[in-house]
C-alpha cells in the first residue's frame, strides 16, 4: 500500500476518557449468573435506618454525585419509582428515604471505559459564529465499557479552513435521554413479518386492523380486538407475543435542549440491542420532499445475535430508531445514501459477510438482495471488504471509502468511485489503498484494525475519522482531486 502520500493524518487525537459516566438502574443480584435478585433484603436493611441516619447517608451520597450528572435527585426518584413495590403497603415513607432507596438502585457506568472507535462525521445542525472556510461538523462514536457493551456518544469539531481542524471540549456530566413510544408504520411491522416467517390469521387480521402510522397504546387496543376464535388457535398466543416485541423495539429518546450534543448518550434501550448499539453510520440524507434530516444505520447485539437497526432525526436531538428487513439487511455495515438516486432508496451492505454489495428498498420497506460492487481479490483485504461509511456525492460519481481485512485479520481502507445514475457501476477504483495502521495505530485492545464509519466533503478536501485499534480516535484528510486522479478507471 503506497497510497499512504496522499493523506495527512492530523495531530487532533481521541482517547477514551473513563471519567465519562452515565447514571443506570442497578438491582443487587441480577448482575450476578445466578440472577438471584436481593432487592427486597437490601429494602428490609435501609427500612431499618432512623430518620438521621438516613439524612446523612443521602447528604454524602449528593455531595460525591451531584456535580456528575444531570438531575440527579430526578434520577433517584425514579429508581425509586421503579422498585417501590417491593416497599411494604402499609409503610409510608418520608422523601428523604425513598431518595436513597432510589441511590441504593444506581450505580455509575463509564461508557468508553474500554474503547472508543469507529467515529462517522456529519454535518453539525449549528453553523453559526464561524469563519470562512469553517464547517462544524457532528461526531458519533462508539464507546465500549465494562462488559463489552457499546454505546453512541457524540463530540463536535470544526473543519477548515484549509487543513486546519479543532476538536471541541466534551465535559461535562452525560445524558442517556428520555426514552419514549415510537410512532410505527404498519408497512415496517409486515416487513418484520414477512423476516419472522409469521403469516396465520392473527397475524393477519392484526395488519387489517392497524392505520398506517399507530403508536404503541393504538397497537396494544387491536390487540385487544383480536376476535377469540383467532385466540384459541393453538399459536395465535405466540403469534402476538412475538408482535408485541417486535413493535417493542422500536422506540424514541429526547434530551433536554440544555444538554449539548457531546453530553447526549444513545444507550441500549431494548432486549435486542442489551450488549450493544455498534458501528453507527450516520449521514445527512435530503429526502424527496426537500427536508434534510439524519439517519444512522447500526447493529444491535443482544450477546447471542445481531439485527440491523435505524436511527432518524431532524435535529441530533430527538432520535427514533425503528428496524431494518429485508434479505440485505442480515449482516453488519449497511451505509445509506445521502439521497435518493433516480427515485430509489440505496443503501451499501455487506449481507452475505465478505462482499460489498448494494440493496434497494422496496416498497414493503425491504431491503432487497443485494448487487455485487466489490469482492476480495487483492492481498490486502482477501478475508473480506466492506464500507466505511456512507456514500459521499462528488461530480466524478459517488466516492466510497471501503475496508479490506488481510493477513492477521489486519484492516486497511480504501476507495473506489460509483457511477452516479447508476450506482452498480464500479467507475473506479483505488487499488494500493488509502490508509493503514502505523507503528502506533497498530497497538491497541483490537490491534492492527483502522476502520471509519464515514466522512464529509469539505471545499475540495476529504475528512475521514478513524478508530485506530479500538483504542483512540484519529483523523486524516486528503484533498479529492488528487485522490480521484490516483484512481484508476474500471472499465465497466
Amino acid at each position: 500500500m503506497n497510497s499512504q502520500t496522499l493523506v495527512t493524518r492530523h495531530d487532533v487525537v481521541m482517547e477514551p476518557d473513563d471519567r465519562r459516566v452515565v447514571i443506570k438502574l442497578f438491582v443487587p443480584g441480577e448482575d450476578a449468573q445466578v440472577g438471584q435478585n436481593r432487592a427486597s433484603s437490601l429494602i428490609e436493611r435501609i427500612l431499618q435506618l432512623d430518620e438521621d441516619e438516613t439524612a446523612r447517608l443521602l447528604e454524602d451520597v449528593l455531595s460525591r454525585f451531584a456535580g456528575r450528572h444531570h438531575d440527579l435527585l430526578g434520577v433517584f426518584q425514579h429508581h425509586y419509582e421503579v422498585v417501590q413495590h417491593r416497599v411494604p403497603a402499609e409503610i409510608e415513607l418520608s422523601p428523604t428515604a425513598r431518595t436513597l432507596i432510589g441511590a441504593y438502585f444506581s450505580h455509575e457506568y463509564s461508557v468508553e471505559a474500554a474503547a472508543l472507535c469507529n467515529p462517522s462525521m456529519v454535518p453539525h445542525p449549528d453553523q453559526t459564529d464561524l469563519e470562512p472556510g469553517q464547517l462544524r461538523v457532528a461526531i458519533s462514536l462508539r464507546q465500549i465499557g465494562e462488559g463489552h457493551i457499546s454505546s453512541v456518544g457524540f463530540c463536535t469539531a470544526v473543519l477548515g479552513p484549509g487543513d486546519a481542524m479543532r476538536l471541541e471540549d466534551r465535559s461535562g456530566p452525560l445524558v442517556v435521554g428520555q426514552r419514549g413510544g415510537a410512532k410505527h408504520l404498519r408497512q415496517q411491522l409486515a416487513a418484520a413479518m414477512i423476516d419472522a416467517g409469521i403469516d396465520n390469521e392473527a397475524s393477519a387480521y392484526l395488519i387489517s386492523a392497524l392505520p398506517e402510522w399507530y403508536t404503541d397504546e393504538e397497537f396494544e387496543d387491536v390487540l385487544v380486538q383480536v376476535p377469540a376464535e383467532l385466540l384459541a388457535r393453538m399459536t395465535s398466543q405466540a403469534t402476538l407475543d412475538r408482535l408485541r416485541h417486535i413493535v417493542a423495539a422500536d422506540y424514541a429518546v429526547t434530551y433536554p435542549a440544555t444538554v449539548p450534543l457531546h453530553q447526549r448518550v444513545l444507550w441500549p434501550a431494548t432486549p435486542d440491542e442489551s450488549n450493544g448499539m455498534e458501528d453507527a453510520r450516520f449521514v445527512q440524507v435530503l429526502d424527496p420532499d426537500g427536508r434534510h434530516s439524519y439517519q444512522g444505520t447500526y447493529t444491535a447485539y443482544d450477546g447471542r445475535k445481531i439485527s440491523g437497526r435505524v436511527i432518524f432525526s431532524r435535529d441530533l436531538r430527538h432520535f427514533e430508531i425503528t428496524a431494518l428487513h429485508g434479505p440485505a439487511a442480515r449482516n453488519k455495515g449497511m451505509a445509506l445514501f445521502p439521497r435518493y438516486v433516480n427515485g430509489r432508496k440505496l443503501a451499501l451492505c455487506r449481507s452475505d459477510g465478505e462482499t460489498l454489495g448494494l440493496s434497494e428498498r422496496d416498497d414493503e420497506h425491504r431491503w432487497q438482495n443485494a448487487v455485487p460492487l466489490l469482492t476480495p481479490h487483492r492481498g490486502w483485504d482477501l478475508i473480506q471488504v466492506g464500507n466505511c461509511g456512507s456514500p459521499i456525492e462528488t461530480e466524478a460519481g459517488w466516492l466510497v471509502l471501503t475496508h479490506g481485512v488481510g493477513p492477521m485479520r489486519r484492516y486497511a481502507i480504501g476507495a473506489m468511485l460509483l457511477d452516479l445514475e447508476t450506482p452498480e457501476r464500479v467507475i473506479a477504483d483505488l487499488p494500493e489503498g488509502l490508509l493503514d495502521p502505523d507503528d502506533v495505530e497498530r497497538e491497541g485492545y483490537v490491534p492492527n484494525v483502522l476502520y471509519s464509519c464515514g466522512g464529509v466533503l469539505h471545499e475540495g478536501r476529504l475528512w475521514l475519522p478513524y478508530g485506530a485499534s479500538d483504542v483512540r480516535v484519529g483523523f486524516a484528510s486528503v484533498d479529492l482531486e488528487r485522490l480521484l486522479t490516483r484512481m484508476v478507471p474500471t472499465g465497466y
